[in-house]
Parts: C-alpha cells; sequence; structure tokens
C-alpha cells in the first residue's frame, strides 16, 4: 500500500465516525429545538464526531478489524452520551 492508498483509508476510517456525529447532532436538534437553542450545531456534532473516532479506533485496536457490529453499538451509545452531555448539562 502506497502512502496516498493510505491517506484514503485512514480518511474513510474517520469519515464514518464524523458522518454520524453530524446526523445525530442534526437529529437532537430537531428532535428539541427549545432545550437547543442556545447549542450551535458544531459544537454538538465536533465533540461527539471524536468519542466516535476514538470508539472506532478502540475497536479497531480490540477486535482487530474495522466495522465490527459491537464497535458500531459501543459507538452508537457513547455518541448518545456526549450528545447528552454536550447538549442538556447546566451552562
Amino acid at each position: 500500500m502506497g502512502p496516498l492508498d493510505a491517506f484514503w483509508h485512514v480518511l474513510n476510517f474517520g469519515a464514518v465516525a464524523f458522518w454520524a456525529a453530524g446526523l445525530a447532532a442534526a437529529a437532537v436538534k430537531l428532535a428539541w429545538p427549545g432545550a437547543m437553542q442556545g447549542r450551535s450545531w458544531v459544537k454538538l456534532a465536533v465533540p461527539t464526531g471524536l468519542v466516535a473516532l476514538a470508539v472506532q479506533a478502540l475497536g479497531l485496536g480490540l477486535g482487530g478489524r474495522d466495522g465490527l457490529m459491537a464497535t458500531y453499538a459501543v459507538m452508537v451509545l457513547a455518541m448518545a452520551f456526549t450528545l447528552w452531555w454536550v447538549g442538556f448539562r447546566r451552562r
């Protein structure tokens, strides 16, 4: 594998986490417009994406390969907790 292939592999690995985090942040903004009025989409999506990326990397390290359903299940739970923490905690 060349350096360009490695770059695209790493980029696509991270894209899953940030794509899911962006969708989840948008869904939270739509579901609770009153509670999320003071929170920007970016301030919800970025920490959630970083947590999702960390869970995905941990799943790759522990599972030995990418795409395990257990990793995605833990990623969804971690994203939900992060959105709750960032979105609903007191300011």
